[in-house]
């Protein structure tokens, strides 16, 4: 989970975005990267491979505050979307310490975030989390569109757990820092 670095004094922690194919992950993290202060942000990079790709691994490390005199740095990162990318999605949850899970709000997508909310379960288990135990948060992203489910609709299929869930517009931002404070506040907790 988070590593500790005393050399420089720094706690990292690594927060995952996770959906469906073109549900916003990009987008979010596009958005947070324009917004931060360069001088307390990385490079934003993106890598695809031969055999993915439209694969885009973006990392960013923000840093949010200080723990016991460590500074605090968060390691944000995207999993691809679609589901035949899975050893991908897989591997980057590996050593996680949050989730942030972004659903397309439209409805014909629903089928789409349930098999995605499926699969980030499976896959957290094979590593032995459960999701329950770990700082979670969704996203209900898309919301500007004409075609959106109830936001009681998708808390039924998607969050039984009620954990915290935000409404987003990942394009615009409305919603993009509400749901990276959430979850940022909850590894932060956890750390405690």
């Amino acid at each position: 989970m988070s590593m500790i670095n005393y050399a420089s004094r720094e706690i990292n922690c690594k927060i995952v975005y996770y959906g469906p194919g073109l549900g916003g992950k990009t987008t979010n993290l596009e958005y947070i990267f324009n917004k931060v202060a360069p001088n307390t942000r990385g490079k934003l990079i993106s890598l695809a491979t031969e055999s993915e790709r439209t694969l885009f691994f973006d990392f960013l490390p923000v840093d949010l505050g200080t723990i016991r005199g460590f500074k605090t740095r968060f390691h944000l990162y995207t999993v691809p979307g679609q589901v035949y990318y899975n050893a991908s999605r897989k591997l980057i949850l590996k050593g996680v310490d949050g989730v942030v899970f972004v659903a397309d709000s439209q409805v014909e997508r629903l089928d789409a975030n349930i098999e995605s909310m499926h699969n980030l379960y499976e896959n957290l288990a094979e590593y032995g989390y459960d999701l329950r135990q770990i700082p979670f948060v969704i996203q209900y992203n898309k919301r500007d569109l004409p075609n959106v489910s109830p936001v009681e609709e998708l808390d039924q299929h998607l969050n039984p757990d009620r954990v915290p869930s935000y409404e987003g517009v990942a394009t615009t931002g409305v919603g993009v820092f509400d749901t990276l404070k959430a979850v940022a506040k909850l590894v932060i907790k956890s750390l405690g």
